[in-house]
């Protein structure tokens, strides 16, 4: 039910509807709520609609219940997008927003920001400016958006704000670091303390390696989810392998019918982020597909090897903590990967270190809700 929470400030509607968005906003929400003058409508798209990938990420990260869920989760891509945008524009006359702020890649952000935009409401994007290059992938086409119609781009990196600079884009550009950062380090701590999940697995820091795999390109793929599963099974063989199945990879394994590949895999159901924060600082080696865990193994220094052509994070694979691993050949390619991690050359990456993103982020959005605006509700 939508809170009844009244709105005595300048608004911001904050969009988020996936995991990593839940984890970017906990720190910038709650710098967003300690700021004067300044009140935020949270709005939970219903994208991730498994609770066990939505309403325990709340809990745990001490997010405001949203004023309401869209429930626009499910479906086809264009269907999901749709729905996002029907109730956010619905929401956004209603509420009149002074901002929209959204967060990363995924549909709910590119439903928001291109709602915002067609009722001429200011964007703000945090973590704008990445870029893979591959226009294949979804979430390339709606970072890219999002960026172009956006009024406020906060930046994790040198690199993503040159990118801007290379597509026109220099106004209001910040780099600001990464939020990713601050909430790693800051949830960790609680992990440490509250997580069980290595007990009860019967798991010892530096006797496993992480598996997580999620993206449409790797899982709506019969044959690049086999060669992945196959390669996680090979390499099972020598090492222990943790598999946390995200929804949309279990499904499609059951419809492909590649159950049998998950055999001598420790296979796991959707974990909350501070198991997956335990999870990640304890292995010996992390495997994903996801942007967010490469930046995440970076913070606890643990080798990532990832399943894709390319990455958004060029800097992990610079550095020598990231290597990206051609999936066609990952059967034969990553069991040798795992043995040869401790012998590459790594050195820190100082700029991912931000300790005040969220802080810097909050006082840019105040400063521009203080001057005049001429957008649909001014």
């Amino acid at each position: 039910m939508p809170s009844s929470k009244p709105c005595h400030g300048r608004r911001i509607l904050t969009v988020i509807g996936a995991r990593p968005q839940f984890v970017k906003a906990a720190l910038l929400s709650r710098a967003l709520r300690k700021a004067s003058g300044i009140d935020e409508i949270i709005v939970h798209t219903g994208q991730h609609y498994d609770p066990s990938m939505s309403a325990v990420f709340f809990r745990e990260l001490g997010i405001p219940e949203p004023y309401c869920n869209l429930n626009a989760g499910g479906g086809s891509a264009a269907g999901q997008i749709g729905g996002m945008m029907k109730g956010l524009e619905s929401l956004m006359v209603k509420k009149r927003p002074d901002l929209v702020l959204v967060y990363g890649d995924t549909n709910s952000t590119l439903a928001g920001a291109l709602t915002a935009a067609r009722l001429r409401i200011p964007v703000a994007h945090v973590e704008a400016g990445l870029r893979s290059f591959n226009q294949s992938m979804p979430e390339e086409v709606n970072r890219v958006v999002a960026d172009h119609v956006s009024t406020l781009l906060f930046c994790p990196t040198r690199n993503a704000v040159n990118n801007l600079k290379k597509e026109g884009i220099v106004g209001n550009v910040f780099l600001t670091g990464d939020v990713m950062y601050e909430s790693t380090l800051a949830f960790a701590k609680i992990a440490g303390r509250k997580s069980r999940i290595l007990a009860q697995w019967s798991l010892r820091k530096g006797n496993y390696a992480l598996a997580t795999i999620h993206r449409a390109e790797n899982t709506e793929s019969r044959e690049r989810l086999t060669a992945i599963l196959t390669a996680l099974r090979n390499a099972a063989k020598k090492r222990k392998i943790v598999l946390p199945l995200h929804p949309r990879t279990k499904k499609m394994i059951v419809r492909y019918g590649l159950k049998p590949l998950l055999q001598g895999i420790t296979a796991l159901g959707p974990v909350g982020f501070l198991d997956m924060i335990c999870l990640e600082k304890n292995a010996e080696c992390i495997i994903t597909d996801s942007g967010g865990v490469q930046k995440e193994a970076y913070y606890h220094r643990v080798p990532c090897l990832t399943l894709r052509d390319e990455t958004e994070w060029v800097e992990t694979v610079k550095a020598g903590w990231n290597t990206l691993v051609d999936v066609k050949n990952a059967p034969a390619l990553l069991p040798k990967l795992l043995d040869s991690l401790s012998k590459k050359k790594k050195r820190e990456i100082p700029e991912y270190e931000a300790k005040n993103a969220s802080k810097a982020i909050c006082a840019k959005i105040t400063a521009f809700l203080k001057t005049p605006f001429k957008g649909t509700f001014a």
